[in-house]
């Protein structure tokens, strides 16, 4: 089972993704969007955004070769797909044609305050909060399950560990 963090810049996913890894001894795929701009800065262009989907997509599968039961990830495909429409305003069919989507997304609030970490580029409010909406509106587009999960530190974490044991639940019911 892949639980994906998903939502704008600085919204937590990272951290997140690392305390859940940690609290269900589970491992989780690194954001590779953030490996390549380190590597080739933040002035992409559509077949850059291409190369960090097949980027993600391969450690995904170095991931899955674990057979384990559980994973996350911090960010997808779907969320390289809100970046092309927050920085081209377009579709990228290779973005479109991506269909393994994980079985929960969790989706970080905007209510934490934005940290610039050299990588980030959305500063403004309203750039954040189109971008937030980018990013539920791949989700709603795809048709995947997410839940949002706000509130800072602790809380943050609790919530989302609530929902991922309530999911682990029912489906040991079934």
């Amino acid at each position: 089972m892949n639980i994906v963090l998903h939502g704008a810049e600085s919204t937590g996913k990272s951290t997140l993704a690392r305390q859940l890894a940690a609290h269900y001894d589970a491992p989780f795929v690194h954001e590779y969007g953030r490996t390549y701009c380190e590597a080739y800065g933040t002035d992409l262009m559509p077949d850059d955004l291409v190369k960090i989907m097949r980027g993600h997509m391969e450690l995904t599968a170095e991931v899955r070769k674990q057979a384990c039961a559980l994973f996350f990830s911090d960010t997808d495909p779907l969320m390289t797909a809100a970046w092309q429409m927050m920085m081209f305003a377009s579709r990228h069919p290779d973005l479109d044609a991506f269909t393994d989507v994980g079985d929960l997304y969790l989706l970080m609030d905007d209510d934490l305050p934005w940290i610039d970490d050299g990588l980030r580029v959305h500063k403004s409010a309203a750039e954040r909060a189109h971008f937030q909406a980018l990013s539920k509106a791949e989700l709603d587009r795809r048709g995947v399950p997410y839940v949002v999960i706000s509130g800072d530190g602790e809380a943050r974490k609790l919530k989302a560990i609530a929902v991922i044991d309530r999911m682990l639940a029912g489906r040991r019911d079934r």
